[in-house]
């Protein structure tokens, strides 16, 4: 069975669990956090999550364990057959890491963990944070998925950078993404019917709490 190792307030670990869902895979979760641990870095070298475990060994980086799933499963295909839309797809997700989920990530230790947090930072995530939203603006076609008619990878990329860089980008600079982005407002809550990112979300929600309760 394979085995994905991370923790469940991760926006990466929950793109890929969320993806596994939606693809039909058994698998075991195995909680962990990134980090320098000897035991993880034997399977993780950069001891990032998230890490999935298979037969023949193990497997970091997302987008290259995304690139895995659809190659060893083809009953529900999450990538557009045709070369230029699977580009546009793997576009979106890189645009969405890139110019969103990095960017608010920025914020995640004075928002989540108490971090200091100074005018200058804010200043100059707010800037890059202009231009991401620009260049997305003009990436997204909900229509209604992000990339057009059907799920692809590219909608779990970002609604996890979305959701989770939102709740930081709230809290840190007064903004809302749903106010920036046209269409997002609507793409999330056709997200929120997904059984599997229900299910992602449920344990992402618990675990959030014990983290900012703890």
């Amino acid at each position: 069975m394979l085995k994905l190792y991370g923790f469940a307030v991760s926006d990466y670990y929950n793109m890929v669990k969320a993806a596994l869902l939606e693809k039909g895979f058994q698998f075991e979760e195995v909680q962990v956090r990134p980090g320098a641990d000897p035991a993880f870095l034997s399977k993780s070298p950069m001891g990032k999550i998230p890490c999935l475990e298979v037969d023949e060994g193990f497997i970091t980086e997302t987008n290259v364990i995304l690139d895995f799933i659809e190659d060893v499963s083809s009953d529900l295909p999450l990538f557009p057959a045709e070369p230029f839309r699977r580009a546009k797809v793997r576009e979106l997700m890189k645009s969405t890491e890139l110019y969103l989920e990095l960017v608010a990530r920025q914020l995640f230790g004075a928002v989540f963990f108490g971090a200091p947090l100074t005018d200058e930072t804010r200043e100059a995530v707010a800037a890059q944070l202009d231009k991401g939203v620009l260049a997305l603006n003009k990436l997204l076609h909900f229509q209604p998925y992000a990339a057009g008619k059907e799920l692809s990878y590219a909608d779990f990329v970002l609604y996890y950078a979305a959701t989770l860089g939102d709740m930081a980008i709230q809290k840190a600079l007064g903004r809302k993404l749903v106010d920036e982005i046209p269409g997002l407002a609507e793409w999330l809550a056709l997200m929120e019917q997904n059984t599997s990112v229900q299910e992602v979300n449920r344990d992402r929600d618990q675990a959030l709490k014990e983290m900012m309760s703890g």
